[in-house]
């Protein structure tokens, strides 16, 4: 079955049998665990999928935030060498949140009975 260009590997394919189960677990483990004690978020998959697509959002805009003020803020507590490994986590963090805010569009977007076409994590447009 064909899956688009960043589907995540953990998913099995729309249509395939349980696909959508394995897509809860998978949308589980992109959300804080407290997530999994509300049965409402397995009872409706797009609702998981929804919540964790704005969690991973936040979580961008909290990464990128994080990036600019590392400096400033950290400057009087750390050694520059350690600023500069904090930014390095920044820099492998940012892109690794962007794909898997791009992986969550998909599933959503699948779970809809849609075209698994991404949106931009910024703009919200749609991708092809």
């Amino acid at each position: 079955m064909y899956v688009p260009p960043g589907w995540p590997p953990e998913v099995r394919p729309p249509g395939a049998p349980d696909w959508e189960l394995s897509a809860v677990d998978w949308l589980l483990d992109a959300v804080p665990p407290d997530y999994r004690a509300y049965g409402v978020l397995r009872r409706y998959p797009l609702a998981l999928a929804r919540m964790a697509r704005y969690h991973v959002h936040s979580a961008i805009e909290a990464a990128r935030t994080g990036y600019r003020r590392a400096a400033v803020d950290l400057k009087d507590h750390l050694p520059p060498h350690a600023i500069d490994a904090v930014h390095d986590v920044y820099r492998r963090e940012g892109p690794r949140l962007v794909r898997l805010a791009k992986a969550i569009e998909l599933v959503e977007n699948a779970l809809r009975g849609g075209p698994p076409a991404p949106r931009d994590p910024v703009s919200g447009r749609r991708g092809r």
